[in-house]
């Protein structure tokens, strides 16, 4: 019962990210926050698979004119089938890496979305690899089989997959189109959380101290 409610959130997700494809729209930005896209090694990718499913379904349609039920019943399926794979290109077009002030939150069309507070990142870098293992305590979120950055987390940030299983992870590697922006965005918001956190300090201490009440002049 679960994973058929997960399932139901992710394809819902993927609808309302046609939404806001069709609408020219991203989700998750504001604020001051940048967006940085993932999707442009994928675009042919997911167009063959388009071209794939329309393709099967006129071919399996003509085989099938004589069983008008069974024929029905594929074009359904196969309709389905392609708005699954145009719902997951539009949710990496609209649902981008996002660099904020205090965080950055790394995702994978509709089903990851790992926000990762910036004073917990230890080391960023441009590394492209094309190639990644499974290891205790890493997540690789790879476009056409590379990712372009890497992160090293100061200490473990809690992932959750797919199905809801907890995970702790300490480095992360991703795909983004314009991997040196991002990595020189997060360098920068990285330099500048020590100065606000000072300011705010600053300004704390700074503040006048409360007034002492007033003698009663009747006591």
């Amino acid at each position: 019962m679960r994973t058929m409610v997960v399932l139901l959130r992710h394809e819902l997700r993927l609808l309302a990210s046609i939404g806001l494809w069709v609408a020219r729209r991203r989700h998750g930005l504001g604020g001051g926050s940048t967006g940085f896209g993932y999707s442009r090694g994928q675009t042919t990718m997911m167009l063959g698979f388009g071209f794939v499913i329309v393709v099967e379904s006129i071919m399996m349609s003509l085989l099938l004119r004589n069983y008008p039920a069974v024929q029905r019943a594929w074009f359904m399926l196969d309709m389905y089938t392609l708005l699954i794979i145009i719902g997951m290109h539009a949710a990496s077009v609209v649902r981008p890496h996002v660099v904020a002030a205090d965080s950055l939150r790394v995702r994978r069309a509709a089903h990851v979305d790992l926000r990762i507070p910036l004073e917990k990142i230890a080391h960023v870098r441009r590394e492209l690899r094309h190639t990644h293992e499974r290891a205790e305590g890493e997540l690789n979120l790879p476009i056409a089989a590379q990712t372009t950055v890497t992160l090293e987390l100061t200490e473990p940030v809690a992932h959750f997959t797919f199905l809801g299983r907890h995970k702790d992870i300490r480095l992360v590697r991703f795909h983004a189109d314009d991997a040196d922006s991002l990595v020189k965005l997060v360098r920068l918001a990285k330099q500048a959380e020590p100065a606000k956190h000072t300011k705010e300090v600053t300004q704390a201490r700074s503040a006048p101290s409360p007034l002492p009440d007033s003698p009663d002049p009747t006591a």
